[in-house]
This record gives structure tokens, sequence and C-alpha cells, in this order.
């Protein structure tokens, strides 16, 4: 029939889906006896109706209960899925005695509706003390928390009021049995179209069999087990025989031993919770116990909860440290995901509890706790905690004493800012002692305690330290000054001025050159020194602004009575303080703010008193600004609100010297592009209180008017080349910017490109540097380079001061540095470089390798890193030439190798890199001195440092190229040799160590001098001595001529004159006895004659007659005829050939010794008696027209030739 019945149902409602896409289902159903069977929908479209009579009368509703053994027919109507859309529930009672149950098995009536969800449910009823068993007959059973994948769902539940006793099974487990109490419901659910089996359970009763357990519970701790009223009755019974004691509910042991615990249920762990308390008794400076025992296996499998309750005296620190993995604090709403929660309580001083939880896993371990602690740690069901589960232990609580004198007109207030820890502080003066929780205040000018109860009293309470300041009419007593402070400097501090003048003026406040910032008001400073002012209104104060150091704010007016406030952080050193206090003029307004606006381009902020909230009603204030010359300003209103005015109106008024103000409302233009001084005053309404008043955060932005100087800088075409613009000069009003970014520092990076912007920046005042970045990643495939400098943009204005390659090569690998010039030339002290170019190299880290030039006697640098070379000039437009040629190599073993070839008209010096500071540790260089042929050198080590080494040591080698022995070696603990010669090429090689004190570096120079020839020298001597006997000879036998000829007369021969010949005797004395020679005046035109021929010249002689008579005129030869021939007797061969005079006859000129003459080509030679005339400067590098100063015979002398000299 049931067969039939699904079929019917099957087509109606395919039938009925088809035409009237819904569909009904038609079923005939009969529960069985005991049972009760509901049917129901949760859905509004769907019901379930009973059909009945002959007419098919249908009473549908959406919760049928059908009656048992009554027969009904069923109609379901849905336009869903019926399978989906209904639930049915069949239940059954169990009735048990104390000994069995009835019905003895427990049957499901399979056939019933199988077509939908299905619920068996089975309630038990048995007396008190009986247990119900119920025997699963077929598969066992498991626990789960998941759904059954079978589509039968087991549910037990230990009573039907209390969900927490509530257990799901699936089918497949080992669970065979089920122990369950009176009012135990058992349900199976079942999913649509599965058969279920008729008979599942075997019923039987018996007597309740609880559970005993034997423990023992010591003096300081007590164990209390206790029942949710609303669990399953169980009752706990302590004690054998007629002393038992019961307790339905809850049962208290303290101080007992193997004390037998009965319950009156199985399963006493499910209905009962236990509480363990334990006792912790600590003095200042241990406790007992030190530590929070627990025993594992008691109640083991029982929900737990453990407290200990730990008393400590006054004045004491708990410290706790957990074992395990650490805690993570967590609210109080918050549970812990395993069930271990712990908390931990403190009674504090004033009796308030403070209680904080925590679950595992996190980093806390440790905690101080002062005051009564209580710790409990909840455990689940068989949950296992560590013992001890923390170690305690006290210590005397750590105060801090301060003394304490305040200064005069000031009181200093300590106030609490936090509630925790507990902490009170206390001021003792003389034998009295007061203690607050929250505040104290010290005014007395005298030395006074302050005591704080805990040790870091800085992180509960703040310091304000305020100072009185009276004016008078014209005057106050004092300036806002404050020296860096010692009162409570780890404290936060305030430092607060009051000051008050009288009512109709102000008081002015002066900051230093470097003036204030105003800041939106609560927020902090950069250098945490944060300055605050306040004015006091008859409608209450008035917070004029909140200030940092630095800025354009120079002066503040505020009216009547104000405070000024300093906040500086604890631990922050305090910058002293210095604004200058003076009484100032009468006003109206509540404050008056001067402010100079800097130069160049630059965007200021101002808000009103008391922003955000309202501005005052009824009142002005007013910001007086200086505006630089040759600037525009523009106002810009950021934010504001406008009131709605019961009286008056909000106005902005803009006011300049020697002009009419301008009034303009909030939402009007304001100021834009103007220039000169200008003051602005806003003007407050009386407002509508209950509305959004007045406030206004506005901005003054300052551009200047010159014009800039514009550059487009390209480096996409310049590889690896790349731009540094920097601002050397003192030109506070040179501004330039990159991409229109003011910066001090300009930096265009390689590849891209930029647009460059300067206004009123000397030439001279900008520094430009350019890099270029040169890699070789294979020395194999880097082909030899030259170091250029790239043609830079035009438009730069300024020139190029210096420019740097950076050479990056593999570590294996050398760079070679050559001189396109052919040599370079290190800079050095006595050899300093002084041309148009110099190069630095350095190491990529920034250590020197020297500093070079052009023509000098390093041939090649070989470095192994990577370097830079920068390269200055005079003027890079100039300089065309490569500055250098590099080439790359494989590796060496030194770090620097020179190859040098000296010079051997000078000195070469040559130093250790970064030289006077000494060499990199741990590195080696070598020099290779080449030395020309026939050369050899004197290498003398001038200037030698030398370090304290802390391993290794220093060395200096010198050794001759193709040698294996060694000149010279030296370590840092031996004396160098000063001087050293070396007769061919050779090579110094230096390596240092690694230095604990000192450093070291050496300066070496070489001298190079020609080696000496033996042969040449003895040839020499053998020809000196021959020549030195042919003089000899020559002379004896010039002597002996002369004594021959001594008495024989000389003629002189006169070129227009006549002839006198040795025998005419016209001279009848001697020259020594006459006169004739001696003259009162010399003519010189007389005796220059032959000289001033020339008709130009005044005073010509050309047209002289007359005989020359007393006048000297020197041999030139014959002139207007032959030279007449003398013939007389003599006995010297040598007569008969010319020579020209050289002497004059002793006859002439009495005998005297030689005045010596020099060559004929010299201009060296001087007549002493011609010095005073003028026509002296005739003289010429010509033959010299000789006067004889000496009586010596007149014998002609051999010329003068080439040969001779």
């Amino acid at each position: 029939m049931n067969m039939r019945l699904s079929a019917t149902c099957a087509l109606l409602g395919l039938w009925f889906l088809t035409v009237f896409e819904s569909s009904e289902c038609l079923q005939m159903v009969r529960p069985d006896k005991g049972s009760t069977v509901t049917v129901s929908t949760e859905l509004d479209e769907c019901t379930v109706c009973t059909v009945s009579g002959g007419n098919d009368t249908q009473t549908c509703q959406s919760f049928l209960s059908l009656v048992p053994e009554e027969e009904v027919q069923l109609l379901f109507k849905c336009n869903q899925p019926i399978e989906q859309a209904y639930s049915v529930m069949i239940n059954r009672t169990i009735e048990c005695t104390k000994d069995a149950c009835s019905p003895t098995t427990v049957e499901t009536q399979p056939s019933i509706l199988t077509e939908f969800t299905r619920t068996f449910t089975w309630e038990l009823k048995a007396p008190e003390k009986t247990t119900v068993s119920l025997d699963i007959l077929g598969e066992g059973l498991m626990a789960t928390s998941q759904q059954c994948p079978n589509g039968f769902q087991y549910s037990v539940a230990t009573s039907k009021t209390n969900s927490k006793g509530h257990t799901q099974y699936c089918q497949g487990g080992s669970v065979t049995r089920l122990d369950l109490p009176n009012e135990a419901v058992v349900s199976l659910q079942v999913s649509p179209k599965i058969q279920v089996q008729s008979v599942l359970f075997q019923a039987s009763a018996g007597p309740l069999k609880g559970r005993t357990v034997v423990l023992s519970v010591d003096s300081s701790t007590t164990v209390i087990v206790s029942r949710d009223p609303q669990e399953p009755e169980c009752e706990v019974c302590s004690g054998d025989g007629s002393t038992s004691k019961c307790s339905p509910t809850e049962k208290t042991l303290t101080n007992v031993e193997k004390l037998l615990l009965e319950f009156s249920c199985p399963k006493p762990q499910d209905v009962y919770s236990v509480k363990m308390k334990k006792r912790i008794e600590c003095t200042k400076s241990s406790c007992t116990p030190a530590a929070g025992e627990v025993d594992p296996n008691l109640f083991k499998d029982f929900r737990r909860s453990l407290t200990w309750d730990i008393t400590v005296p006054e004045a004491t620190v708990l410290t706790l440290d957990f074992a395990g993995d650490g805690l993570k604090e967590i609210s109080g709403a918050e549970n812990c995901q395993n069930g271990y929660q712990y908390s931990v309580s403190t009674t504090k001083s004033d009796g308030k509890i403070k209680t904080n939880s925590y679950c595992e896993g996190g980093i806390l371990s440790h905690l101080e706790l002062v005051g009564v602690t209580t710790v409990t740690v909840e455990l689940p069901k068989e949950g296992e905690l560590n013992s001890p589960a923390f170690t305690v232990n006290a210590a005397p609580r750590g105060g801090r004493i301060l003394l304490v004198t305040p200064d005069p007109n000031t009181s200093i207030i300590i106030s609490r800012v936090t509630t925790e820890p507990d902490c009170s502080v206390c001021m003792k003066e003389g034998s009295g002692k007061t203690c607050k929780q929250t505040q104290i205040t010290l005014k007395k000018y005298s030395n006074i305690s302050v005591e704080f109860t805990c040790p870091r009293p800085q992180d509960v309470f703040s310091v304000v330290i305020n100072r009185q300041i009276a004016c008078a009419e014209n005057s106050c007593s004092g300036n806002i000054v404050q020296a860096e402070s010692s009162l409570f400097p780890d404290f936060n501090r305030t430092f607060t001025w009051d000051v008050k003048v009288v009512p109709t003026r102000a008081f002015q406040l002066d900051f230093p050159e470097m003036g204030m910032r105003q800041i939106p008001n609560g927020e902090i400073c950069p250098d945490e020194h944060t300055y605050s002012l306040v004015t006091y209104l008859r409608m209450g104060p008035a917070t004029i602004g909140t200030f940092c150091r630095g800025g354009t704010v120079t002066t503040i007016l505020p009216r009547y009575k104000g405070r000024i406030s300093l906040h500086v952080p604890a631990d922050r050193k305090l910058y002293p303080v210095d604004f200058k206090l003076t009484v100032g003029p009468e006003t109206t307004m509540v404050a008056i703010v001067k402010v100079n606006l800097p130069r160049g381009v630059s965007d200021t902020d101002f808000i009103t008193a008391n922003y955000p909230s309202d501005f005052p009603d009824n009142q002005q204030m007013q910001w007086d600004f200086t505006v630089p010359g040759m600037h525009n300003y523009t106002i810009l209103f950021r934010d504001h609100t406008a009131p709605e005015c019961l009286n008056n109106q909000v106005e902005v008024e803009y006011q300049k010297e020697g002009k009419k103000v301008t009034q303009l409302t909030l939402t009007e233009p304001q100021p834009e592009h103007q220039q000169g001084n200008f003051n602005m005053v806003l003007k407050n309404c009386e407002t509508n209180k209950t509305l959004q008043g007045l406030t206004l955060n506005y901005r003054v932005s300052v551009m200047r008017i010159g014009h800039p100087v514009l550059c487009t800088v390209e480096l996409t075409k310049q590889q690896g080349v790349s731009l540094q613009i920097e601002k050397v000069g003192s030109d506070p009003y040179c501004e330039m910017s990159i991409n229109s970014k003011v910066d001090k520092k300009i930096n265009v990076a390689a590849g891209t490109n930029a647009r460059l912007s300067f206004i009123d920046c000397p030439n001279e005042d900008l520094r430009l540097t350019a890099n270029k970045d040169i890699a070789c990643q294979n020395v194999a495939s880097c082909s030899a380079t030259v170091l250029t400098v790239p043609q830079l943009d035009s438009c730069l204005p300024m020139s190029l001061t210096s420019f740097t390659w950076h050479l990056n090569i593999p570590e294996d690998s050398t760079v070679n540095l050559e001189s396109p010039k052919g040599s370079l030339r290190q800079s050095l002290r006595g050899q300093e470089c002084n041309q148009s170019v110099s190069l630095h190299v350095a190491e990529d880290d920034g250590f020197a390798v020297g500093d070079f030039c052009y023509n000098g006697d390093i041939q090649k640098v070989q470095v192994h890193a990577n370097i830079s070379i920068t390269a200055t000039a005079q003027d890079f437009s100039k300089t065309t030439e490569p500055f250098l040629n590099v080439s790359f190599s494989q590796e060496f073993s030194e770090t620097i190798i020179y190859r040098v070839s000296p010079m051997t008209t000078s000195p070469t010096l040559l130093a250790t890199p970064n030289w006077p500071q000494g060499m990199r540790p741990s590195s080696t260089i070598s020099w290779i001195v080449t030395l020309p042929s026939q050369y050899q050198a004197h290498v003398q080590f001038v200037n030698v440092s030398q370090p304290k080494c802390s391993d290794w040591h220093t060395s200096i080698n010198v050794q001759m190229l193709g040698s294996k022995e060694e000149l010279m070696s030296r370590r840092e603990d031996e004396p160098v040799e000063e001087k050293l010669l070396v007769p061919q090429s050779f090579y110094i090689n230096m390596s240092n160590c690694i230095p604990e004190d000192g450093h070291f570096g050496a300066m070496t120079k070489i001298i190079l001098e020609r080696k000496t020839n033996l042969l040449a020298i003895i040839l020499g001597i053998a020809g000196a001595l021959l020549l030195l006997l042919i003089v000899l000879t020559v002379v004896c036998v010039t002597k002996k001529k002369k004594k021959d000829r001594k008495n024989k007369e000389s003629s002189i021969y006169l070129g227009k004159g006549n002839i006198f010949r040795p025998s005419d005797r016209h001279f009848t004395t001697s020259r020594s006895e006459n006169e004739y020679h001696v003259y009162n005046s010399i003519d010189e035109n007389m005796v220059y004659s032959h000289l001033l021929d020339d008709s130009n010249y005044p005073g010509s002689m050309q047209d002289f007659k007359g005989a020359q008579v007393d006048s000297y005129q020197t041999f030139t030869g014959p002139t207007d005829r032959e030279l007449p021939v003398i013939k007389e007797p003599d006995h010297e061969p040598e007569m008969d050939h010319y020579k020209p005079f050289t002497t004059m006859s002793e006859t002439f000129i009495p005998s005297r010794p030689h005045t010596p003459i020099g060559r004929e080509d010299s201009l060296g030679f001087q007549d002493r008696r011609m010095m005073d005339n003028e026509l002296y400067t005739f003289k010429s590098t010509g033959y010299i027209n000789t006067i004889r100063l000496s009586g010596t015979d007149l014998e002609p002398q051999p010329p003068t030739t080439e040969e001779s000299l």
C-alpha cells in the first residue's frame, strides 16, 4: 500500500508541476499505538490537508497532529519540492519501573511518510534513582559534532529542558549502550526516502549506580562541588553509613583525609562542576607556598575552577611568573577557545578591584601587582594544567623620594593621569605627612620632601610648574624665562606662566628670532616642545593657538589676562625658553598676531581662536602681516563656518597704510596677487548659540615676483650621466626648483629629463657637478676607453665645477689609468699641482688613491678595486681633450701599482695612498721604478709613520727588477734606512697590517745621478797635466820676448794725421817726465767724432777741419788710403805678419798692471772713465774699440778664434 501511495504522490506531483507549476501529494497515514505524529511546514505557500467524507472535504493548515491508530488521508500542497518543505515528528514514551521498561523494544514504524525528513523521539520516564539502559541493536554509535553522511543522525539529551547535556552520534562507533536518567530524550533524524529499521534499542531499567571519589584536601584548600539547578538531579554524599551527609546541589570540603565522596548519578561530571580555592600568604620578602600547586588528577574529568587567594602586606610588590608559553590579555566579555581562561584580580588601596582576563598563547609571563590578589584558572573537562601553574614572590615595594624646592611665585601641581597602578603621592614637611591619591600642590619656597609609593610614579603622575607674573601699568616683573630644569625630568611636565595686566591693555610676547609656527590645536610639535596661549575673557577662556618653535609669528598681544604653556614629555631635554614680556597698548582685540612672511614661495596657515570650536561672540582678532619686497601675497579661506547672527554681522577687514579699509564677507573673493604690508581683522557678531558658530582656517601664500631662469635638462641621450646642483652661497633669496619642487639641492638622475628653475641665484652661488657610471662586466669584452666630459645642456646658467666617473669592475679585475699626455704627477707637499686640471682618484668607499695632474713621473696607475675619478678644471669648456685613458686587465696581488719613470732633472716624490693619512688596513701597494741608461737612483724615505699593529706586520721592501735579493726589508718595529743607492730599475713594495693604534704611511724621494766612468777621469787628469805644461812653456817664452823689447819704441797710427817713426824724436822727454798725456779737458765731440758723422745728430763734427791735437783715437784700421809700411830691423820673425794693436807702448803710457778685458761680444766690459758720458749708451756687441789702460809693450797678440775659446 505504501508503494502505491508513493507512486500516487509522485504522479500527482509531476502532473501538478507541469500544469499548475505546483505540486500536490496524497497519502494515507495511520500512526501506530503509543506514538504521536505531527506534520509541519515552515513555508507560507505550503500546507498539509486532511481529506474526509464523500465530498473529499479538505481541512488545510501548516501544522497537523495525527491521532494514534486512526487512519487519515493527507494532501500536501506546495509549489516547492515536498521532501524539502515538510518535516515529520514521531514521538513515543518509554515508561520504566525500578527494574523494567515498557515497551522493552524501541520501535520506529519505518513505513510512515518516507518521502519526508522524519525525526523519531523517545522520552524516558523512570522513578528516582533509576537508570534506563538502551542497548543498541546493530551497528554501534560514535559521538560527533558533524552531520552524519548516511542520513541517520542520533541525539541524546539528559534532560529535555537542559541543552548542556546534549550529545550527537553517528553510526559506526563503539558505543553500544546508553545509560540515561529520568526525563532523558533520545532522537533519530532520518533523511527523506531512507528506510529505517523497525527496532533500534532494547530498553531495560535498574537501580541508579552512582560514582565514588576518594580525595584528600589540606587545610589551606577548599573544594566546592556544586550542581547547576538546571542539570538533572544527582545527589552527592560524603562519609560512610550513619555519618553520611548528602546534598542535592553542593558539597564543601576542606582539611579532610581520604574522604569518600559518592554521587548518585553515573556521570556526575556532566552535572557537577568543581571549585578549588587555595590560600597563599606573603610577607614583604617571601610567600608560603611559593607556587600555585595543582593536583592534576583531582576531579580531572569535571569542569574545574582553580583559585588562589594571595595576601600581602602594605607597600609590597607581588610578582607572578606563569609557566608554559605565556598569556595574552583579553577583554572581560571574551572567552578562550581552548577553555583555559585565566583571570587576575587586585584590590587597590582605595578598595576598588581591578580584574584582567587572559588566554594562553601570548608573550606575557610576568606580572607585578600591588595589593591583595586573586588568581583564577578555568579548566575544561579532561583539561591538564602545568604544575605549578605559577610561581609567586614578594618584595618590598620600591617608592621614590624627591627633595623639591619651588622657586618664588611658583607652585608645583602633581596630578594623577592614569588609574593604574596603585600609587599615592605624599608631601612631608617637618613631622607632618600628607598623602593623596589624585593630586597634591607644592607652594612654599622651602625644601619639601615628595614621596611616591610606587617605583615608577612618572607613569602615573604628571607635573605642572606654574609661575605668576605680575605686571604694573607700564612694566612686568619678569620675562617668560625657563632655563633647563632639574625638577621632575622623567615626568611629563607642563610649564605655565600666568600673566595679568590692566583690563584695557594687552601684554606683549616677543618671540626669539626663529619665531613661532601655529599648528592645529591638540597636535604635538616635532621637537615635542608644544606651546599654547590662552586668554581669559568675560565669557570664558579662549585658546589663541598652539605653536611650535621656528615660524613666521614674531609677536602676540593677548588682551588683559592669559596663560602661556609649554608641554614637554618625560625624559626630554628642556630647551631654554626666553620670551620677552612687556605691557602692550590698549586694545579691544582678543589678540593681535604679528607675522613676518618669508621670502620666496611659501604657504602659511592660520586659525582663529578656539578653532575648531566657535570664535567668541562680539569679539575681534587681528593679524599684522609684513610682506617682503618684490613679493605678492594671496589670501585663501581653506575652511570656515558662518554663524547665524542675532546682532551685527561677520566681517573681514583689510587695511594698508595710507589706504582705505576694505570690508569683505566670508564668501566674497579675498585679496589675490597684492603687494605690501597689510592688517587683517576678523569681526564676529552676536550669534545663535544653538547653531554652529564662527570658525576660520585660512592660508597666506607668498610668491616672488622675479622672473626665473628656466632650463630643461635632457639626460636621456647621455648614457649614465647624472647632475647635481647645490646652493653654496649665503644669499637667502636664491631659490631653485626641479619639476616645480623647491629644494636646496637638485639631483637629476641618469636617463631622465628635468625642468629646472632658478630665481635670484648668482651663478657663483651654485655648484654644478656631474657623474657618469662606467661598468665593465667582463674584462675580456671590455674595451679601453677615454674619459671625456660630455656636452651638457647649454641652458644651465652655472659652469661645471667637477665631473666624476665611477668605474665598476668585476672582483677579479684591475683598472689601468694612463695620461693621454704621457705621464701623471702626484700632488704632494713640495710637488704641488698648479695646473688648470687636477684629478682626484678614490676607491668606491671614498678611500683616496691620490690627487694627480699631468707631465710627471708616473706612467701608469693600476687599481684592483672599483674607483671614482673626479676631474676639476678652471674652465671645462676650454678642455676638449680626454682626461685619462682607461683600460681593464686581470687582477694582481697588490691593491695599487704605480709605474714610475723618474726624471733626471728633478727629484721624484712618491707617497702612499690617502697621504698624509694612512694606508688601508691589510692592503699592499707597489711602485715599479724604471731608470734611464747610465743612471742610478738615491732612494730616501723622508717621512714614514708606523702604527701599533694588532695583527700581521707592516713591511717596506726594495728590490731590483730581475733580482731575488732584497736591498732592504723592514717591519714596523725596525728602523728604515734613510738613504739607499739603487744601481738599476727596481720596485718598492709596502704592506700594511691591521692597526691597533696609529696608521701606516710613507713618502719616498728618488734622485737620479749619472754613473761614474773611471777611465774618463784618468784621461781627463792626464790631459789637464799636459795642458798645464804647454801653458807654462808659453808663459816663459812670452816673458823672455818682453824683456828683449822692453826699450823699443812703438808707433801710433792716426787715421788722418801724420806718421811718426821712433827715430823722429818728437818727444824730447819720456812720458813719465812730461805732461803731454795729461789733459785739462777732453772735447767729447773730438774724441768720438767718428761716431758723430751723422748730420742729423746735433753738434755734428762733419765740417771740422782743424788738427786733432791731444786727442786719443783707438786704432780702427785704414780709412782713406793704404797703411804705410814701416821697415825696421827686427830680429823677431813674428813681425812679418799683421797683428792688430791691443796695447800701447810703455813710452806712451807708464808701466802698470793689466786691467782684464772681457770677450769682444760681451756687454760686461765697462770703462769707468766713460761711465758719465751720455754716449756711453752707444755700446754694442760689435768689435770693441779698446782703450789701452796700461803701459805694457804694444806687441801684437795672436787673433782670438773659436777653437781657442
